[in-house]
């Protein structure tokens, strides 16, 4: 089973590192991660999805709490949280595929980000069952490349994972 976590952690060189590697010697793969400065100068924001059993998770989280620069960690469920991928595809497009392509894009509300003769460029953000969906229309047409984010994760409302962290 996937599970979303939310670390704020400290900004400090190696720190990536020894939160994957401590996933890896368990022998978790991690699915997604994305990395990114948060509201807080000198935090930021790890969210990473892992597919693992919940009581493994919880020996994971624990240790992941003993880390000196992990600040706070949480599990964003999917209903409490938003959760957004972000895509750029490469298709194939000539002039006989580049209208059907181009009516694929407005249906998903994406939008084509570079056109070049014989291909397109089209940058689409949403949830994994979107991203997942524009592929399997777009693949007949001869998708030439992917370059896809990590998973990004907020929780829902007005509580924030930075409460009661002092601010400098």
């Amino acid at each position: 089973m996937s599970h979303v976590l939310s670390l704020l952690v400290e900004d400090k060189p190696g720190l990536l590192t020894r939160v994957a590697g401590l996933f890896a010697r368990r022998g978790f793969n991690i699915e997604s991660l994305a990395v990114g400065r948060s509201e807080i100068p000198g935090l930021s924001r790890i969210t990473v999805v892992v597919d693992v059993e919940a009581l493994p998770l919880e020996q994971v989280t624990k240790q992941l709490n003993k880390l000196i620069n992990v600040i706070k960690i949480v599990e964003l469920d999917q209903s409490q949280a938003v959760q957004r991928e972000h895509m750029l595809i490469k298709v194939r497009a000539d002039n006989s595929s580049r209208t059907q392509i181009l009516e694929a894009v407005n249906l998903f509300r994406a939008k084509v980000v570079d056109v070049a003769t014989d291909a397109l460029v089209i940058e689409v953000t949403g949830d994994t069952a979107k991203t997942q969906a524009l592929l399997r229309v777009l693949e007949p047409f001869g998708i030439r490349e992917i370059a896809q984010s990590g998973l990004l994760a907020i929780g829902r409302g007005s509580k924030s994972i930075t409460e009661r962290v002092p601010r400098s």
